[in-house]
């Protein structure tokens, strides 16, 4: 008998039978608050009705137009949405399917653009599992272990991670530049670096945000030294964080943007975006796929982006996220194994310590396990899986809001009281 790979294991015991808004309804019947949106994925909440009716409408009139073969109307209108969204001057772009596929998709173009062969990355930063991807990950072992040897030419700068380092955000910014500016000084000269790659907020890394000072400083040193800076908005992207870019908290602009998970609301659809003048210096042949840019993908990406605007979640997201971090924080200030809540608007996480400030996973596992009995889906990240995080969808309100925020009272009791006992 066939079945799934044993590694293939779900966060949750939920079968989702059906989906509608921040609700999964499970085949037991009950009904849950999903507080993991498919890792960042249901932007606009499950089974929107205009991104269904879209897709719908879609699949009766062209499931697939493959985008090097023939040009179909979703892209081109999904072409025009994107560019109202954009940053000025990213002003090109290239889809595929998944995260991984367009950070590789970044990667390639950084190197050919440039002719350098070297990309550094920032530690505890997630970029994907493929091969390149994975190389560029340092969030956590699994995602890069079993399978050397990696790809070369990767260098790990640090992130600006102040709790992590028991320091202020001001403390930790000198630091993650200081060591970056000796790291282009001992180990990837600017002359062998093609980009610097970095997340707005580290996802599987620990929903740590950046500062602005960080990254206006590598901005500033990518423009002194003539190497890309690119922003790896596959989970910030769309109104995750508030704005419409996690990069539009920090004031700067990237060279290449990475953009993916909620941007066709579960359709698969990914893509980066660069200058024309940048992205006509990759080589020819070098952008391509399948699927990338596929029809029904592109109708609902198209409808997601008309349901962000119109229903102005970008704005909701950072007011639900104040009043959601608010609930976060006050949970926290009466639990002591609770060292840390942090995030920007509905990219949320409470990371879980010990006594003596030590990571705790198996706290952050039983809360998350006490959340799901409460009917609230969660997920955990960082690099022990100590840190539980909350990313609903952008059409969260009040109400789901409070209520997801009464069951992680309640599984935060339950779950901190086994760690008294221990």
């Amino acid at each position: 008998m066939t079945a799934l790979s044993p590694h293939l294991r779900q966060a949750t015991p939920v079968v989702a039978v059906r989906g509608e808004g921040v609700h999964l309804y499970g085949e037991d019947g009950r009904r849950y608050l999903d507080f993991t949106a498919g890792i960042g994925v249901t932007s606009t909440g499950h089974c929107h009705p205009k991104v269904v009716a879209a897709a719908q409408e879609q699949v009766g009139t062209l499931v697939h137009g493959q985008y090097t073969t023939v040009m179909h109307q979703p892209l081109r209108q999904l072409v025009e949405k994107l560019g109202e969204v954009l940053p000025t001057g990213l002003d090109s772009l290239f889809f595929t399917n998944s995260g991984s596929e367009a950070v590789e998709a970044a990667l390639r173009l950084a190197r050919q653009a440039t002719g350098r062969p070297n990309v550094i990355v920032c530690h505890g930063g997630f970029h994907g599992r493929t091969v390149a991807a994975a190389s560029m990950t340092t969030s956590g072992t699994r995602f890069r272990s079993g399978f050397s040897p990696l790809m070369s030419g990767v260098v790990v700068t640090p992130f600006p991670s102040a709790y992590r380092y028991g320091w202020d955000e001001e403390t930790a910014t000198r630091f993650a530049l200081k060591e970056l500016d000796y790291t282009l000084q001992t180990i990837s000269s600017p002359a062998d670096t093609a980009a610097i790659i970095v997340e707005p907020v580290l996802g599987e890394g620990g929903y740590v945000p950046a500062t602005r000072a960080f990254m206006e400083g590598l901005r500033e040193r990518a423009d002194r030294h003539g190497f890309l800076l690119i922003l790896d908005e596959v989970q910030t992207g769309v109104g995750r964080t508030g704005r419409f870019w996690g990069h539009d908290h920090f004031g700067v602009t990237p060279d290449i943007l990475v953009t993916a998970k909620g941007l066709a609301s579960g359709f698969p659809l990914s893509g980066i975006a660069a200058s024309e003048e940048l992205m006509a210096k990759a080589w020819p042949g070098s952008q391509g796929g399948t699927y990338g840019a596929n029809a029904v993908a592109c109708a609902a990406a198209v409808a997601t982006l008309d349901v962000v605007r119109d229903e102005k979640l970008v704005e909701n997201a950072e007011t639900m996220g104040k009043r959601l971090r608010h609930g976060l924080e006050a949970v926290a200030d009466r639990t002591p194994g609770i060292g840390d809540v942090r995030g920007l608007g509905l990219m949320l996480a409470t990371e879980f310590v010990t006594e003596d400030g030590s990571p705790d996973p198996e706290t952050a596992a039983r809360v998350q396990r006490a959340a799901i009995d409460e009917g609230l889906l969660l997920l955990l990240c960082g690099a022990w899986n100590q840190v539980v995080r909350m990313i609903p969808a952008l059409v969260i309100d009040e109400t789901a809001v409070d209520a997801g925020l009464q069951a992680w009272a309640t599984a935060v009791e339950a779950g901190t009281s086994g760690a008294a006992r221990r």
